[in-house]
Formats: C-alpha cells, sequence, structure tokens
C-alpha cells in the first residue's frame, strides 16, 4: 500500500497535501544527494506549479540538485515560457530563488540521449503479451536519469487509451523513453483497442510498462496525483505500483462516466492545452465507448490546425483505419512505426476490413471540425465539418435526442456498458 489519500466529494487540502510529502520525503535520506523529478507537459491537468514551490520547501535545501524533465514521450520539447508556465516560475526567477534547479525536455529521437537499460527478449514479450506480440524489445531511456541518486515520478492519473489508466511507470515509458519500448507498447495497445482497454486498471501494456521499469537501477518513488478537472482530489506516494494503483482506483470513480444508452452523436470539444490532433484525439478516444453503432463523434477543435507537428508526414501517408485495415495488408504496413498505426486505429475506433473487397467498415464516423482544411481530412480518411457552421450551444442539454456535447473533453471518459461489452 502506499501512503496518501483521496475524495470523490471534496478537494485534498494544501495542508492535508504538505502532510502527505513531507512523510513520503521524511523517510528517505536525501541529504546532499542528486533528485530528479519527472514531471508532464502541458497536456495533462496538474498543479504542477504548487508541486514545484513544495518539494522546492521540502528539499531545496537539503539536496544538492532538484532537476525536473519533462516526460514529453514524443510531443515536442517545451519552449522556454511554456515550461515557465507550466512550474510558474520563469527562467530567472528560477535562476535567483532556485539556484540548484534546472528543468529539461526529453528528447525520444536524439540517440546520444538515450541508454539502453536492458533487453525484453521475443519469448519474454510473447509471455507478457499472451502472444499477441513476440519481438525483441530493446529498452530504453534517456539516460541522464543515471546522473541522478533518486528519481521522483510527478503526475496525474487518468483513463487512458493505451495503457488503461496513465500514470506511475507510464512515466518511464513512454515518457522518458527511446521509440523502440514506445513503438512496442502501443501497438500492443492497439492490438487489444482503445475501446476495450481505456479505464481498465491492469493491462497487457502495464504489465509491458512494469517489466520494463524493473530493469532501471535507481530508487523511484512515485507521487500520483488525481484530479477531477482542475482540482486536486487525491494523492499517493510510494512505489510506482502501489502509489499508482491506488490512484487509479479514485480515478475510476471520479473521472469515469456510465451512460445510461449509447448516443447517436457526440460533439466533443477538446481541452484548449492540446494544440494537434495527436493530443486532441483523446477528444474521440474518451467518448467512443458511449456511441451507438454507426454513430458519429465530432471533434470540435478550431484552434487546432495539425495533424500532429511530430508525425505529421508519416500519418499524411498512412491515414485512419481501422485495425484489420493493417493486419489483412501486413506486409505493406509492417515498417511502419507501432506508434503511428496506434495512433491511426484509435482515431478511426473500431471496425472491420473486407481484403477481398477493399472494403472498410469502421463502427462510428470521425469528423474533425477544426482549422485542418477538408482535402487534408478526406485525404487522410476522415471526415470534414465547417466548425464556423457549428454552434457547441445547440447541442446542451439534448441527451434525450441522443445528442450529447462533452466539454473540455480528453481526461473525462464517457461509456455505456452495452458498448464496451
Amino acid at each position: 500500500m502506499s501512503m496518501g489519500t483521496g475524495y470523490t466529494q471534496q478537494a485534498l487540502g494544501e495542508e492535508e497535501m504538505r502532510r502527505i510529502l513531507a512523510q513520503a520525503f521524511g523517510e528517505l535520506s536525501l541529504d546532499g544527494e542528486r533528485v530528479l523529478v519527472i514531471i508532464p507537459d502541458s497536456t495533462r491537468t496538474a498543479p504542477l506549479p504548487l508541486l514545484f514551490r513544495e518539494l522546492y520547501a521540502l528539499l531545496g535545501q537539503r539536496v544538492q540538485r532538484l532537476d525536473y524533465l519533462i516526460a514529453l514521450g514524443t510531443h515536442p520539447p517545451m519552449s522556454e515560457e511554456a515550461i515557465a508556465q507550466l512550474v510558474g516560475v520563469d527562467a530567472k526567477e528560477r535562476q535567483e530563488r532556485y539556484p540548484n534547479v534546472e528543468i529539461y525536455n526529453h528528447h525520444w529521437d536524439k540517440a546520444g540521449v538515450l541508454k539502453t537499460v536492458g533487453v525484453i527478449s521475443r519469448e519474454e514479450a510473447q509471455v507478457l503479451t499472451n502472444g499477441i506480440l513476440s519481438e525483441e524489445v530493446p529498452v530504453r531511456l534517456n539516460g541522464m536519469i543515471f546522473d541522478y541518486d533518486q528519481i521522483v515520478i510527478c503526475g496525474p492519473v487518468f483513463p487512458h487509451e493505451v495503457v488503461g489508466f496513465s500514470g506511475g511507470a507510464k512515466y518511464l515509458f513512454p515518457g522518458i523513453a527511446g521509440a523502440d519500448i514506445i513503438n512496442f507498447t502501443h501497438w500492443l495497445g492497439a492490438r487489444l483497442t482503445s475501446m476495450l482497454t481505456i479505464g481498465t486498471k491492469d493491462t497487457l501494456v502495464r504489465r509491458v510498462i512494469h517489466r520494463a521499469a524493473a530493469f532501471v537501477d535507481r530508487p523511484i518513488l512515485c507521487l500520483a496525483l488525481v484530479m477531477q478537472g482542475e482540482t486536486l482530489h487525491g494523492l499517493y506516494a510510494g512505489n510506482y505500483i502501489d502509489a499508482y494503483n491506488d490512484a487509479a482506483d479514485l480515478s475510476a470513480r471520479l473521472n469515469v462516466i456510465t451512460v445510461e444508452r449509447p448516443f447517436k452523436q457526440v460533439l466533443s470539444l477538446p481541452s484548449t492545452r492540446y494544440d494537434d490532433l495527436w493530443t486532441a484525439a483523446k477528444a474521440m478516444y474518451k467518448t467512443e465507448p458511449a456511441i451507438a453503432d454507426g454513430g458519429e463523434v465530432i471533434i470540435y477543435a478550431p484552434h487546432i490546425s495539425e495533424i500532429s507537428y511530430t508525425h505529421g508526414a508519416l500519418i499524411g501517408e498512412v491515414g485512419y483505419h481501422v485495425q484489420e485495415y493493417f493486419l489483412k495488408q501486413w506486409e505493406r504496413f509492417k515498417q511502419v512505426p507501432g506508434s503511428i498505426l496506434a495512433h491511426s486505429t484509435h482515431v478511426k475506433g473500431t471496425g472491420t476490413y473486407d481484403s477481398a473487397t477493399g472494403i472498410e467498415r469502421p463502427r462510428i464516423q470521425v469528423t474533425l471540425a477544426t482549422a485542418i482544411p477538408e482535402e487534408r481530412c478526406r485525404k487522410v480518411n476522415l471526415g470534414y465539418r465547417d466548425y464556423r457552421e457549428i454552434n457547441p450551444e445547440d447541442w446542451a442539454g439534448r441527451e434525450d435526442e441522443g445528442l450529447l456535447l462533452v466539454r473540455h473533453a480528453g481526461e473525462m471518459l464517457y461509456h455505456a456498458p452495452s458498448i464496451r461489452k
């Protein structure tokens, strides 16, 4: 069991949060040590400015270094301005008030940054994945973690399309990992399908992540946060398995909404914290299990003009398709990175593909009402609506008609039990 607590009906107070942090770090011998805190980027809601201040108050005078590494996965590096907003302190103030603190971006695609910490063999991969995948997986992580005496994972736990719930060791893989383990775990999650994975605490992907984390020979403390909207409801501290488990249990109660019957159409408004479809697609993932067969999700995001700032070219070549489209033409697609194929199938959703006729039948229609041009939407096999012709307020309060409006979509999961069977 981890230490900590959480509530469904009230926020976790700052004093209680400080007590949990003090207890967690009071049990560690960190005087004069180098500490690295792994944190999410701006695509996750978390009270990082508060935690940045509190961790320094607890540790700043005890430790030699208290540095931060942003778990970007394959997201683009954050600018200095964005980092300042993320932690609530600009570079000048950090230099003056926090002299032993630096904040770093992770670079997943720079070989010189990465260090191989282990290898998952073909045989072990087959066991871990129940025979779904059987390939050797080099496990590479950002090598700077080995410059530190203590690793601290600090981030929220939400329903997640690839691993079931985010958080815990996921901040290592894919957070600060290299391409091999990222591609392997994402394609494994896609094979299991997002709709049957999301909101599930124990998944095959989680098993792989925990196996990979076992290669890390540094002590790891996990601070698992539970949010509902902008409000902190829980904090659990301990190893990355126990803290994650406790946080996922609370997150399931706070961030999963069961609807009585599926909807014909969902207008899903992703949070403006997502700046491309790669991240904003959570507005689809977390409503898909609440949409009836033959229904439609419209991702309404006028602020988004790019499919992916990192992977746009590859996605443009592959497009968005159901899983069978790739599996039944595997020789054609086997060289495409697993994370690209995973994103493609997650966005398109479940469905079938007939290789004899070339007919693809997705279970639902996915339509973009964004600043991405119609021609590009059609080219990648997604629907298009002119966002200027949609008034979200026209969708409010129409659940009895089979229509659902979801605001600030991306962290709350909606599901209908009949759809997720």
